[in-house]
C-alpha cells in the first residue's frame, strides 16, 4: 500500500533529516580531525560550507512545515495572527538582547545560523521561535479545553503553558548550542545555569507569553476541536527539536538541563497530546479548512 504524505509532512521529514545530518556533522565528523584532514579538497570545501550554514536548512524546513500545516488546517487568520506577532516580537527581543542584554542577558551570535539581521541576529532565529511557539501553544490550547475553565482563566493558562513548553525546550537547547566545542552563540558574562544567566529563561518565558497573548486575542474564545491525529505534526515537531537539543547537550556532557526539560516540557506536552481524543472518539472535529475561501466544507462538523 502506497502511503501518501501531505505537503507539510514531507517538509517535516526534511526538517528531521536536516537535523540528523547536522548532528552527525557536529558530534561525529567535527571531533574527528583525522577524518576531516583526509577529505579531498572538494570535501573540505563542502564541510566548511556545511558548518557555516548548517543550521539554516533545518530551520527553514521547520518554518515551512508549520506554515503549510497551519494554513491548510486552520486557514490564513490563525496562521497570520500567530506568525506576524511571533516573528515581530521575537526578532525585537533578540535585537534588544544582543544590543543591551535585556531580556535574556548579554550574549552574541557566532556563525552557522545564516545572515544576521542588523549584523546581530541570524534571520533563522525568529523562525524557530515561530514554529516551536506555534506547536507548543496549539497543543496547550487544545489540551486544556477539556477542563471547562472560565474563558479568561483558560486563555491565560494556555498562554502560560505554551510559553513554559517553549522555554523548557530552551533549557536543553541553550547549553548544547552555547557551551560546547562549537558554540552558535556565546554568553558575555558567565551565568550560574551552565554558563547562562537565569534571566535568559525569564526572557524566553516572557517573550513567548507576549506573542502568544497577542495571537490569543485574534484567535478569540471559540474552541479548536482538533483530534489527536490532526495535532500529530506539532507534537512531532516538538519531539524532533527536543531530541536535537538533547543530543547537543549530551554531546557536550551536559545532563541536568535535560532532566529539567523533560519534567517541564517533554512530559507535559506528551500528557497533553495523548489526552486529546482521537478522531473516532471525538464528538466533533474541525475538518481541514479550504484555505482559499476560509470556509469549512458544507456538511462538516456534527
Amino acid at each position: 500500500m502506497k502511503i501518501r504524505l501531505k505537503p507539510e509532512e514531507y517538509l517535516l521529514w526534511g526538517h528531521g533529516l536536516a537535523m540528523a545530518f547536522g548532528l552527525a556533522g557536529l558530534l561525529l565528523v567535527l571531533p574527528n580531525a583525522n577524518f576531516i584532514a583526509g577529505l579531498p579538497d572538494f570535501g573540505q570545501v563542502a564541510f566548511r560550507l556545511s558548518m557555516a550554514n548548517g543550521g539554516v536548512m533545518y530551520m527553514l524546513l521547520g518554518m515551512a512545515a508549520v506554515t503549510v500545516y497551519a494554513y491548510r488546517l486552520l486557514g490564513k487568520k490563525y496562521l497570520l495572527s500567530f506568525l506576524i506577532p511571533a516573528l515581530a516580537v521575537s526578532v525585537s527581543a533578540e535585537l534588544m538582547g544582543t544590543s543591551t542584554g535585556f531580556p535574556f542577558g548579554a550574549y552574541h551570535y557566532t556563525s552557522g545560523l545564516g545572515y544576521k539581521i542588523a549584523g546581530l541576529v541570524p534571520f533563522t532565529i525568529p523562525l524557530s521561535w515561530f514554529y516551536l511557539g506555534f506547536s507548543s501553544f496549539l497543543i496547550a490550547r487544545v489540551g486544556l479545553q477539556k477542563y471547562n475553565l472560565p474563558r479568561w482563566i483558560y486563555s491565560l493558562a494556555a498562554i502560560a503553558l505554551g510559553a513554559l513548553l517553549l522555554t523548557s525546550w530552551d533549557f536543553v537547547l541553550d547549553p548544547g548550542m552555547s557551551q560546547t566545542a562549537v558554540p552558535f552563540w556565546e554568553w558575555e558574562v558567565v551565568g550560574p545555569f551552565f554558563g547562562m544567566p537565569y534571566e535568559n529563561f525569564s526572557g524566553w518565558f516572557g517573550t513567548g507569553c507576549v506573542f502568544m497573548g497577542i495571537a490569543s486575542l485574534f484567535w478569540g474564545k471559540e474552541p479548536l476541536e482538533l483530534s489527536r491525529e490532526q495535532l500529530m505534526l506539532p507534537f512531532a515537531m516538538y519531539l524532533l527539536n527536543f531530541g536535537f537539543a538533547t543530543m547537543m547537550s549530551i554531546g557536550g556532557g551536559i545532563y541536568p538541563p535535560i532532566l529539567l526539560g523533560i519534567l517541564l516540557g517533554l512530559a507535559p506536552v506528551t500528557v497533553l497530546y495523548f489526552s486529546i481524543p482521537k478522531a473516532s472518539q471525538a464528538t466533533t472535529t474541525l475538518p481541514m479548512v479550504d484555505a482559499t475561501t476560509e470556509k469549512m466544507p458544507v456538511g462538516a462538523g456534527r
